[in-house]
């Protein structure tokens, strides 16, 4: 009798277990190729900066040896003098202007999706070819730019061979790679305003920078955050259409940290301890960096 009455009980704690299971069956196959090539390079590359090796496969411990290389190399201090300043500028136009762009494109009542997939298509575009076109494009002898600046009488600027130029060059192509990605999804969040709002306001007689300044921009702060977060790790993590658009000149002007992976642990001399050091360091930065953007978005939601 004790056996008939504990069958339904033993049946539903077995659905019950398969339907709390079910879930972790689909997500398995995305966290089986999360942890094999994310998590366990991550780690795996934490654990070769104790090492050193010419060769990939003979290791030697050399303890915290490659940390004091990188920091005691004066060529860092110059790559992280680049690295904050495109990060800082990347960021900063990013933000406003893909802010900018969602703005126009939400209130378009034309042409919108031709638009959105103008705005959208460099995402599309792989950025090492993205970093050639834009290489012959600013050529200074022989690129478009410079030929249509000579024809208005506008010079003819070396884009690509003058310092302060070239960090131009190279931040104006990370944002024109980018641009779409990040106006879509402030779009994405513009439209989930409630239009009554806008309705309510419009009836009251509010101009559209008023509308824009107490109604959309504060309703946008939690995506904002998304945009500056992405952002700001993107920019860190430059490293293709910047190699193939100035290689990181001129006179490294515009090596960033990536690069100087890169270059540590796959060209001569190959360090791959120090590139993984290296690496390390960077994965610390970038935490930091994305903690202190999240924990100031919070606390200024809270006030």
């Amino acid at each position: 009798m004790s056996s008939s009455v504990e069958t339904p009980v033993n049946r539903r704690r077995h659905k019950n277990w398969r339907r709390r299971l079910t879930p972790y069956l689909f997500l398995a196959p995305n966290l089986l190729i999360f942890l094999t090539f994310i998590i366990w390079p991550a780690l795996r590359g934490f654990y070769i900066s104790f090492f050193d090796s010419i060769d990939g496969s003979n290791f030697e411990y050399v303890g915290t040896e490659n940390y004091k290389a990188i920091f005691g190399d004066p060529t860092v201090a110059i790559i992280a003098r680049n690295t904050a300043i495109f990060v800082v500028f990347y960021m900063v136009f990013s933000t406003l202007l893909s802010l900018t762009f969602a703005i126009i494109l939400n209130e378009q009542r034309f042409g919108r999706g031709f638009f959105r997939a103008i705005v959208f298509l460099p995402v599309m575009l792989s950025p090492v070819v993205v970093g050639l076109i834009w290489n012959d494009f600013l050529d200074r002898k022989v690129g478009p730019l410079n030929a249509m600046l000579e024809a208005i009488g506008g010079g003819s600027p070396g884009w690509l061979v003058e310092p302060a130029l070239g960090m131009t060059a190279a931040v104006f192509v990370g944002i024109w790679v980018h641009l779409g990605f990040y106006t879509i999804i402030l779009l994405a969040g513009l439209q989930g305003i409630d239009r009554s709002l806008f309705e309510a306001a419009a009836i009251d007689g509010a101009t559209r920078w008023q509308v824009i300044r107490q109604i959309t921009l504060p309703l946008l702060k939690p995506t904002t955050l998304i945009i500056i977060i992405l952002s700001t790790i993107h920019g860190f993590q430059s490293f293709d259409f910047i190699y193939t658009l100035t290689g990181g000149g001129p006179l490294g002007a515009t090596t960033l940290i990536v690069q100087y992976i890169y270059e540590r642990a796959f060209q001569s001399p190959i360090q791959y301890g120090l590139g993984s050091a290296a690496g390390v360091i960077l994965f610390l930065i970038i935490f930091a960096f994305t903690a202190l953007n999240f924990l100031v978005g919070r606390r200024r939601d809270a006030v």
